[in-house]
């Protein structure tokens, strides 16, 4: 804790931005270093505002964040800890700190970014739930950032299915934006994760946005771009993904409809054109195994005999008439996390196919 009271305290300090606070680290290693003043030759490198708090800093604030993460489920992760997401780590400019509520678990989950416009078509509420509903209910994690529109549905449809969902905030995680999401941001802590590299009390900005688009492309897989004008902050996160290396997703809609011209826009670059949740299981696949993998030794064929345990037992209660996850548990007795994460398996093995209406069956 003594440690993580200099990290706090760095964050807070003027002129010191992400990628100075990165660039701080990789010369001194440890922030306590710059706050005794033995590393004069890196402290003349720094702005006089920075130079000049470092010699007399104010804790208060380092103090009141201290308090808030001796809260249940309230952490603050430096990215030197095991608990940072890898995903993250690997981006050109990862927070230097993460403020989290929830399960830290969550964080090393197979995520999938699901992004849009703020006032979204009727039809583009329903394909963000709809989406959102069934990736989650096939294993992934739903990441968005806790805006209205799209990211409202995305959360919801991952919370609906009782699934997991992470909301990455432009703002501290004291301060919810907007106000509207309050109740579902409380949703979103106690079933998932709320995530903000911002410092408490950090009020609404709109320099913060695109900032926290780079986190909600780098802890995913890939970004899924429901809806989206030409001049959306969703075509940010879409670059943003498509230079960290994710897989790049957009829907296509009306070309009357000018909500459809930021995906069809992405589609022309060569972003993967998505119709329906198996398009984003299928390009996700490879990656995905890695989440999920199979059995040693697993045919790669409708052999439900061969299957052992509880795979083998999922297959035994399905048949070729579709069926609802709801049935499935029923019939098995296992659990709805079981069950998710078994048909991604075999989804992904193609032992297993989805229906319209979240219902699976054997495929003909």
């Amino acid at each position: 804790m003594d440690e993580l009271k200099y990290w706090l305290e760095l964050l807070h300090t003027p002129s010191i931005g992400t990628r100075r606070y990165l660039s701080l680290l990789t010369n001194v290693g440890d922030p306590r270093e710059l706050f005794d003043g033995h590393r004069a030759e890196v402290l003349q490198k720094l702005p006089d505002r920075a130079r000049n708090y470092l010699k007399k800093p104010d804790w208060h604030r380092t103090e009141k964040a201290l308090a808030w993460a001796e809260q249940p489920r309230h952490h603050i992760i430096p990215i030197t800890s095991h608990d940072y997401p890898h995903r993250l780590k690997q981006i050109a400019d990862p927070p230097p700190l993460l403020f989290v509520i929830g399960d830290l678990g969550v964080l090393h989950d197979p995520q999938l970014a699901v992004v849009g416009s703020r006032n979204p078509s009727p039809q583009g509420k329903q394909n963000a739930y709809d989406f959102s509903a069934a990736l989650s209910r096939a294993g992934l994690t739903i990441t968005s950032g806790l805006a209205l529109g799209v990211d409202t549905q995305a959360h919801s449809g991952a919370l609906a299915s009782h699934g997991l969902t992470i909301a990455v905030m432009g703002t501290g995680l004291d301060v919810v934006y907007p106000s509207s999401n309050r109740v579902l941001a409380q949703q979103i802590a106690e079933q998932g994760v709320l995530l903000s590299e911002f410092p408490l009390a950090t009020r609404p900005s709109r320099g913060n946005f695109p900032r926290r688009n780079r986190i909600i492309s780098g802890l995913s897989l890939g970004v899924l771009v429901v809806e989206a004008g030409l001049a959306s902050g969703s075509l940010i996160s879409a670059r943003l993904a498509a230079e960290q290396g994710r897989e790049v997703f957009a829907i296509p809609g009306s070309i009357h409809n000018p909500l459809s011209r930021g995906c069809h826009q992405l589609l022309r670059d060569g972003a993967k054109l998505v119709e329906s949740n198996q398009d984003v299981l299928q390009e996700l696949g490879g990656q995905l195994q890695a989440f999920f993998p199979s059995q040693p030794n697993e045919p790669h064929q409708n052999s439900e005999t061969k299957l052992a345990g509880e795979l083998g037992l999922l297959l035994k209660n399905m048949g070729t008439d579709p069926i609802s996850v709801d049935q499935l548990i029923a019939r098995s007795g296992l659990t709805a996390e079981q069950i998710s994460s078994m048909l991604m398996q075999l989804e992904l093995q193609k032992l297993v196919a989805s229906s319209a209406g979240h219902y699976y069956r054997l495929p003909e």
